[in-house]
């Protein structure tokens, strides 16, 4: 098994979900300028995409990062194991600290081609695939991310099934894929899997996801169930300062200029995708809802300035 960075982590391991449309470049910025995680991870790419002429710029692009980053693990799925080899060699020489397979999105164009949760109805395939990446990869660690099973709690079998692979890192969402996103996640099944982990690959750590909504909940989960880690998703989105403080209405509002301001200066050819996050920051403040309207209404960073320092001189804003 190669462990690699892993190792030299301090425990509890603090990880941001790869959410595609998200955790893009810009956003890992503003993470590392207001408390990072103990590990980046970037958008997931598709493996096929990342060798066709049409899908090759693309993926290049998302997969781009700073030094500064590392460790940064790139997420990848897929249903072809020769194209995750290939894939896991172009990552290996791109100067990443880790590969992670994507085995439990629950996006039907994805499982369509095989690939995200569609997996845990075909383990022979899954491990075709970690083991295809572990060829390709040049002795960097392998690692899962998936979910408790498809229809039903399917532990005992699935998960059992990647342990026996020596992958470097098991990370589960605690729903199925039928459930989706729906709350509850079912934390208390983590003992399960740590037990599996103990008597099948005792080198392999779990990282728990699921409805993580703090930092302190993030640290007690982790304690509570023995986990090694904790992988934050939805939570950490509008909130660079997930893993430090509390930020005031002042540090939120000056935080969306400078968010549009590092996405355009990485020059990323859509500025509508960043209005998720301005939606994401702006909540929880009289007159949020008429700043959003407003955010979703601009065109590019000199705009967002505009609006917010307009709404800071209608002293809307209340301590």
């Amino acid at each position: 098994m190669q462990t690699g960075f892993w190792e030299k982590l301090k425990k509890p391991i603090m990880a941001v979900a790869p959410m595609s449309g998200v955790t893009d470049d810009a956003f890992r910025q503003m993470f590392l300028k207001y408390g990072r995680p103990s590990v980046f991870w970037t958008e997931f790419v598709s493996a096929d995409g990342l060798l066709s002429k049409k899908g090759r710029a693309y993926c290049l692009k998302v997969l781009e990062f700073l030094p500064k980053e590392k460790p940064i693990v790139a997420q990848v799925f897929g249903g072809d194991p020769a194209s995750f080899e290939k894939a896991a060699t172009i990552i290996a020489e791109l100067g990443f600290d880790g590969i992670d397979i994507n085995m439990g999105c629950p996006d039907k164009d994805i499982e369509k081609k095989g690939g995200g949760a569609s997996l845990i109805q075909n383990p022979e395939l899954a491990v075709e695939i970690i083991r295809a990446v572990k060829r390709g990869a040049n002795k960097l660690p392998v690692s899962v991310k998936t979910r408790i099973g498809y229809d039903k709690n399917e532990i005992s079998e699935w998960i059992t099934t990647l342990l026996k692979e020596d992958i470097a890192v098991l990370t589960v969402h605690f729903r199925t894929r039928k459930q989706g996103y729906i709350p509850p996640a079912h934390w208390q099944l983590s003992k399960e899997i740590v037990k599996l982990r103990d008597k099948y690959s005792p080198q392999t750590l779990i990282l728990g996801n699921g409805d993580v909504k703090s930092f302190a909940e993030a640290k007690d989960l982790a304690k509570k169930f023995g986990l090694d880690g904790i992988m934050i998703g939805r939570a950490v989105v509008g909130n660079p300062w997930f893993f430090t403080k509390t930020p005031s209405v002042e540090e939120k509002l000056n935080a969306i200029i400078e968010h549009a301001e590092i996405f355009s200066k990485f020059k990323h050819k859509h500025f509508d995708n960043i209005k998720k996050h301005f939606h994401a920051y702006a909540k929880g403040f009289n007159g949020a809802k008429e700043l959003r309207e407003n955010l979703m209404k601009v065109k590019n960073a000199k705009e967002v300035k505009r609006t917010i320092e307009n709404f800071l001189k209608g002293d809307i804003i209340k301590p």
